[in-house]
């Protein structure tokens, strides 16, 4: 059964924003066992609504749509819906009341303009949002079953969960299986020719990528007889992609960088301190992202200048004059010097050049020293990474993560 996402917002448009609940909402929907055909955007104008609305109802059997549902002039999908189906809009008491309570709770006199938040089409189902004020509806458009949800993520997320899914989950037709992997350390082209041959070999697999910076995520999609077939034939071409890959793949499904560090820090029973220069803090801030990083981290000292290096880690004046502030030596006695204050059993440091300025012949833009102290000793690596200053950072931080990642997988 074939889907499209539709999503409403000029803010959209123009690039004001980034349209993260459409990808969001087809992996979900393909998840389910559906095939997304089609992804639409379109500003806030009605009737450029309406024959978006028109055209998708002849080519899909359902449609998920976010945005528009506010209560501003510019918020008008409910009215294009009701044009589209040629309906007039009813005003539903209890959803009205609902969003009364809500300002009510707030402290806040709900006006008109929120009021029209409670009208939607004549024969709409009304999906109710119990963390924001703007409820979604379903409606029978042309044939095709539409859902209608707020741009706000994080209630699109939970309508979709909560109303959406549990009304299309028995329609899929339920033989296909999706696997997905994330992977950090090569890039796309490399991955798809690692992986070139595979979907020869394992026939109604396809493998599709999706890179982003600094990672590719690669998914496994099998199309079976019923939905035992598609996930056997799944899990048997993952096999043969995990192979192929190796320590490439980090982990699966919602699994973040950073996250799968803090669970093998765990598992080892270690905790961890972090040192950084040219990063600015921005490990700490991955590892932080993650829920309970309490339980490991013990320190991260952003040491940016010489003298934080000397003050904080104890970094000999000597060494930072002989060998400059990015080298092998000061980023060995900052993972050192990091780990001894600190009482963690694994310690990182990075030290490098990000630019744009800054570069020398020698010590050219790009250049990155990690290192990672352990009781075992200390292993320091030179790199040296492309591209733009966020560039050099992100690829930096996670190239210091996936040293701690193996030390903790080598003890």
């Amino acid at each position: 059964m074939t889907c499209a996402v539709l999503s409403i917002g000029t803010e959209i448009t123009r690039g004001e924003l980034v349209n993260t609940n459409a990808a969001w909402l087809a992996a979900g929907l393909t998840d389910l066992g559906f095939e997304v055909t089609e992804q639409c955007v379109v500003d806030d104008d009605r009737g450029r609504i309406v024959a978006a609305l028109e055209r998708l109802a002849r080519t899909a059997k359902i449609i998920v749509c976010t945005g528009g549902l506010g209560p501003t002039t510019d918020d008008l999908t409910t009215e294009a819906v009701a044009s589209a189906a040629g309906v007039s809009l009813r005003r539903d008491d209890a959803s009205l009341e609902q969003i009364r309570r809500r300002f009510e709770k707030l402290g806040r006199t709900m006006n008109e303009s929120n009021a029209k938040q409670a009208d939607f089409p004549e024969g709409a189902t009304v999906l109710p949002n119990p963390i924001g004020s703007a409820p979604g509806f379903m409606v029978n458009l042309h044939g095709a079953l539409a859902f209608f949800m707020p741009g706000v993520p994080r209630e699109m997320k939970q309508m979709f969960d909560d109303h959406v899914t549990p009304r299309i989950r028995e329609l899929a037709p339920n033989d296909r299986h999706q696997i997905h992997y994330r992977t950090f350390g090569l890039p796309e082209s490399v991955v798809g020719e690692k992986l070139n041959g595979v979907e020869a070999s394992f026939p109604g697999v396809t493998i599709g990528y999706r890179a982003h910076f600094p990672e590719i995520e690669v998914k496994v999609l099998a199309r079976g007889a019923d939905h035992a077939a598609a996930v056997e034939l799944a899990e048997r071409a993952a096999l043969e992609v995990r192979n192929r890959l190796g320590e490439v793949i980090y982990g699966s499904g919602e699994d973040t960088f950073a996250g799968v560090v803090g669970r093998a820090l765990r598992t080892r029973g270690w905790t961890l301190a972090i040192a950084e220069s040219c990063t600015g803090g921005l490990v700490g801030h991955l590892v932080t992202k993650e829920p309970g990083a309490s339980d490991f981290l013990l320190l991260d000292a952003v040491t940016y200048a010489n003298s934080s290096k000397q003050a904080v880690l104890g970094i000999d004046e000597d060494v930072l004059r002989g060998h400059g502030a990015v080298s092998a030596e000061v980023a060995t006695r900052m993972a050192e010097g990091a780990r001894r204050v600190s009482g963690a059993d694994v310690a990182l440091a990075i030290t490098g050049i990000a630019g744009p300025t800054g570069g020398t012949d020698t010590k050219p833009v790009g250049l990155v020293y990690l290192a990672v102290a352990t009781v075992k000793g200390t292993v320091v690596k030179e790199q040296r990474f492309p591209g733009d200053r966020h560039w050099i950072q992100t690829l930096a931080a996670y190239a210091g993560l996936s040293m701690v990642r193996a030390a903790c997988k080598n003890g």
